[in-house]
């Protein structure tokens, strides 16, 4: 991340906000930047608006070779931001859908406009290609990566803030502080599992204000990322439902413990008596055996 890139996002945002109109719709201020992206020039669903803020974003960073190295500097980690950008101003507006990034992605990212070939890249054949070796959009949940939205627009602040000037760090620290409050809220989350989008974004996240800390050594210091080994949950599924399933498996397991514990100590003494058992057993053979011999000495004397 740089200021450079915070630009683009910045000129999105200007041109079309991040909240909607008192009409409760989406509102371009000025659509001299995504009307390209419409049919026909003229972008007159809601989500029309959005995918074309969406397909300029990918044009302004990955259009071709030339753009994916100078504004991108290859980095696709801006893909993350992308899609915290696409999953908030989805997520602003209720819909039919159940998740609407799915449906999007099926809509509209699963079309010729994404799938194009970058030209003079080799290592990603499209936008598609770029998005799903990041994420999978099918398995996201919109409200979860709409919690970075703030958390990301505080980040870009203190990028432009400081600008590549060392000089600026102390204008950091108070957006500094705000970003680290924000960041421990987001790692202290029940949906930070390892290998989610969620848990890989706020790896992109903490990457990027680390980088910044290399260079103002005097803003705080982000806490490691606490990813836990929980099961990810599927999109449409609550936290509820999610703590619903670890009482129920610690009952059983508490339940199994006695029960597993009867079954040792029965087998334990099942083992004594069964020793047991064998060697009175023995001790009686061996006395028929002695008293066969007496008897057998007895009779020939």
């Amino acid at each position: 991340m740089d200021a450079e890139i915070c630009k683009n996002f910045l000129l999105v945002r200007t041109n079309f906000p991040d909240q909607l109109d008192s009409d409760g719709e989406y509102k371009f201020k000025d659509d001299g930047h995504f009307k390209k992206y419409c049919s026909g020039n003229n972008c007159s669903s809601n989500l029309e608006k959005v995918n074309a803020g969406c397909l300029y974003f990918f044009d302004e960073f990955f259009k071709d070779s030339s753009v994916f190295k100078s504004v991108a500097n290859s980095n696709i980690d801006i893909v993350d931001y992308i899609i915290i950008w696409l999953s908030y101003m989805l997520n602003l507006k209720e819909n039919d859908y159940n998740n609407s990034l799915n449906h999007f992605y099926t809509t509209y990212i699963n079309n010729e406009k994404y799938k194009k070939p970058i030209t003079g890249v080799t290592e990603y054949n499209s936008y598609k290609d770029l998005i799903d070796k990041k994420h999978d959009l099918t398995k996201v949940d919109i409200k979860d990566i709409s919690k970075f939205y703030d958390a990301f627009k505080t980040l870009c602040e203190i990028y432009s803030a400081f600008d590549e000037n060392t000089s600026n760090c102390t204008k950091c620290s108070d957006k500094a502080n705000k970003f680290v409050k924000k960041y421990q809220e987001l790692d202290g989350d029940s949906n930070n599992t390892e290998g989610t989008s969620y848990s890989k974004i706020l790896s992109t996240l903490s990457t990027d204000y680390n980088n910044l800390k290399n260079k103002c050594s005097n803003i705080p210091t982000l806490p490691e990322v606490n990813t836990s080994q929980n099961t990810p949950k599927s999109p449409g599924q609550n936290s509820a439902q999610t703590s619903e399933v670890t009482p129920l498996s610690s009952s059983i397991g508490n339940k199994l413990i006695p029960v597993l514990s009867i079954f040792g100590a029965i087998a334990f003494f099942l083992g004594i008596g069964y020793k047991y058992s064998l060697f009175k057993s023995r001790k009686r053979s061996r006395k028929q055996h002695l008293r066969e011999k007496l008897k057998n000495k007895e009779e020939n004397g």
